[in-house]
């Protein structure tokens, strides 16, 4: 097992830098390094055509594959800390369906917001998931006011159907938009700019302050409930904290990226092959690997079936598929 040493670090810098470049440099029409490089450092000159598709195009694309990467993993790690389930991700209490119904209804119906900075699907899905998470925090704390596990996971199964049957509902009614709608829940980078960029990371950089500073308390989560009790972890407070952070930034990354799974599924899991449990060092391996990982999956979708593009949704799904049924078996033989 790898530890998160110094030259651990050093290679995982290395790696991110390198599939950077790549997905900045491969796509329809492959650039070359040199001539990418001297655009991102000004070095080419700015009405070339090259240089417009590198910085207009591509580099926020990639830069918001890395950051809904990252953000998917940290929620896929803090959760099943949380929660001490091994098949948890950041969609395990129903949010980025929440998000999804939002933005969904927001593509449907034609919405437009050109008077805020933000459209009307950001708005629509970020809004969604906080008020969703508002009334599951509600309901699960009438039901059970220790917030336990158990309570927290039916909610979230509940009140997830419920939002996929509003979103199927929509759908049925869509007509003209159902062909936009349908590709968005499958995920996709395309037309991604500076500004979603900058959306995701505030969003990102405040859950995961919030995030990395109790991972001590996700370390006492590991030993249960109770026992974190006895520790002087005030569980209730933690839980609520978490869930919140985690929802706003699953409807942050929804808004921009649309519905795509897994992906805070398989990414922990492979972190922690590599580091161990202790969220000190797993939950930023987490964030590093998911962004490696998105940017990855994104650049395949654009080169495999050229001039055509597939939805993200459909290389995370098979990946994660196939990490669901190892986890699975891996946990049932345990």
């Amino acid at each position: 097992m790898l530890k998160a040493n110094s030259k651990f670090v050093t290679l995982i810098a290395l790696a991110f830098m390198f599939v950077f470049l790549l997905c900045v440099c491969t796509g329809s029409v492959y650039i070359h390094p040199s001539k990418a490089l001297g655009a991102l450092f000004g070095f080419q000159k700015p009405g070339d055509s090259m240089t417009n598709i590198i910085k207009n195009v591509r580099v926020p694309r990639v830069i918001c594959a890395a950051l809904i990467g990252a953000s998917l993993s940290l929620c896929g790690a803090s959760m099943q800390g949380m929660l001490k389930n091994p098949l948890a991700d950041g969609s395990t209490m129903g949010v980025s369906s929440a998000a999804s119904l939002g933005a969904v209804l927001a593509i449907a119906l034609g919405i437009n917001t050109n008077a805020i900075v933000f459209n009307a699907t950001t708005v629509l899905a970020v809004v969604f998931a906080f008020v969703y998470m508002l009334i599951i925090i509600g309901i699960t704390y009438r039901l059970d006011q220790f917030l336990s596990t158990n309570t927290i996971i039916l909610m979230g199964i509940v009140f997830s159907t419920f939002a996929n049957s509003m979103i199927t509902l929509i759908i049925a009614f869509a007509d003209r938009q159902i062909a936009a709608v349908t590709f968005w829940l499958m995920g996709s980078m395309q037309g991604r700019d500076y500004g979603d960029a900058m959306l995701l990371a505030c969003a990102l950089i405040g859950a995961s302050v919030y995030i990395l500073s109790h991972s001590r308390e996700l370390n006492a989560f590991a030993i249960g409930e109770d026992n974190a009790r006895h520790i002087g972890v005030d569980v209730k407070r933690i839980r609520l904290g978490l869930m919140i952070s985690v929802s706003i930034l699953m409807g942050v990354c929804v808004s921009v990226g649309g519905s795509i799974g897994f992906v805070g599924l398989m990414i922990p899991h492979i972190a922690r092959i590599l580091t161990g449990s202790n969220h000190h060092t797993l939950l930023p391996v987490s964030l590093a690997l998911g962004a490696i990982f998105l940017m990855i999956a994104d650049l395949l979708c654009r080169v495999i079936i050229i001039p055509l593009e597939m939805p993200i949704g459909v290389i995370t799904s098979i990946a994660g598929s196939i990490m669901f049924v190892y986890i699975f078996v891996k946990f049932r033989k345990a």
